[in-house]
C-alpha cells in the first residue's frame, strides 16, 4: 500500500509514504504505475475553477490501475448547479466512461470539522458556529474509510454509489454539548453570522465552495437531513455517532 501526500506525513507500519501533487497528475505515474486499485480524495484546489481533476482518471488507465473509488460529496445529487458540483459531476461521468472498476462515496459534512473549534475550545471553552439550531447527519471520517476500505477490497461494491452519514441528525450547539461530555469540562456556544463563517472558511477552500457548504448548514432539504442506510449496507453494522467522534478526539480540546 502506497500513501499519497503533498507534504511528508505520518503513515501506518507497513505502508509506503509518497511526496506528489495532485494538480500535477504528470507526477503520479511512478505512484500508479502498477498500482491495482487507487482511493482518490481531491484537495481543495482541486475543487477550484480551472483545475481538472479528470487528468487523475487518465494517469490511473494509464499505469494499470484496475479499480478506483472516488470520494465525492452529497451535493452532487443535493445541490448539482453550483460551480463546484458540476465539475465533482463531471468527475464522476469521467470515471464511469473510464473503462475502470469504480464506486463512488458522497459524504455528507465530516465530523472532523469540529477540529475548527478546537483552538477556541482549548483556549476559551467556546465553540463558535453559525446556525446553531439547524443539524444535518454528519459522518464520522472513520466510516468513510471503513466504506473506501470495503469499496477497494470487495468487488460486490463495484459501480454502486453510497450516501455516508452518521445516524443522527446533529445541531451545532448539540455538538457543542457532545465536546464538553468528552472533555468533561462545560463549552459555551457562540452563534457566527454566515459572513462571518464564510470569512474563517474562505481561509481554507474557495469562496464559491464555502458558500455552498454555507447553503447546506443553513437551509438544508430533505435529504441533506436524510439518515442513509448506506454504511450499515456497506459495512454492517451502524455509523458511528457524533459523540464516539468526539470521544475519541478529546485530547484535541483538552
Amino acid at each position: 500500500m502506497t500513501a499519497v501526500s503533498r507534504h511528508t506525513a505520518e503513515v501506518p507500519d507497513g505502508v509506503r509514504h509518497v511526496m506528489a501533487d495532485l494538480s500535477e497528475p504528470a507526477g503520479l505515474k511512478p505512484v500508479l504505475s502498477g498500482a491495482d486499485s487507487l482511493f482518490l480524495l481531491l484537495s481543495g484546489d482541486l475543487h477550484a475553477i480551472g483545475a481538472n481533476p479528470a487528468d487523475i482518471i487518465g494517469e490511473a488507465v494509464a499505469g494499470g490501475v484496475r479499480g478506483v473509488v472516488l470520494l465525492s460529496t452529497l451535493g452532487v445529487v443535493t445541490r448539482p448547479f453550483g460551480t463546484t458540483r458540476v465539475a465533482m459531476r463531471e468527475l464522476e461521468d469521467t470515471l464511469r466512461k473510464s473503462g475502470l472498476e469504480w464506486a463512488i462515496l458522497r459524504p455528507g459534512g465530516f465530523a472532523s470539522n469540529a477540529l475548527w473549534w478546537a483552538e477556541s475550545v482549548r483556549t476559551q471553552r467556546v465553540v463558535a458556529a453559525p446556525f446553531g439550531d439547524i443539524g444535518v447527519p454528519i459522518v464520522d471520517p472513520a466510516d468513510i474509510a471503513d466504506v473506501a476500505a470495503a469499496c477497494l477490497l470487495d468487488d460486490r461494491h463495484t459501480g454502486n454509489a453510497y450516501e455516508l452519514t452518521g445516524p443522527e441528525v446533529i445541531t451545532p450547539r448539540g455538538q457543542t454539548d457532545a465536546i464538553a461530555a468528552a472533555i468533561g469540562s462545560p463549552v459555551s456556544f457562540h452563534e457566527l453570522t454566515r459572513d462571518e463563517a464564510k470569512a474563517g472558511m474562505t481561509r481554507t477552500m474557495p469562496a464559491e465552495l464555502a458558500d455552498d457548504t454555507l447553503d447546506i448548514l443553513g437551509n438544508p432539504s430533505p435529504a441533506e437531513v436524510r439518515v442513509s442506510p448506506d454504511v450499515w449496507q456497506v459495512l454492517g453494522r451502524a455509523p458511528r455517532s457524533f459523540a464516539d467522534w468526539a470521544a475519541r478526539h478529546a485530547a484535541a480540546f483538552r
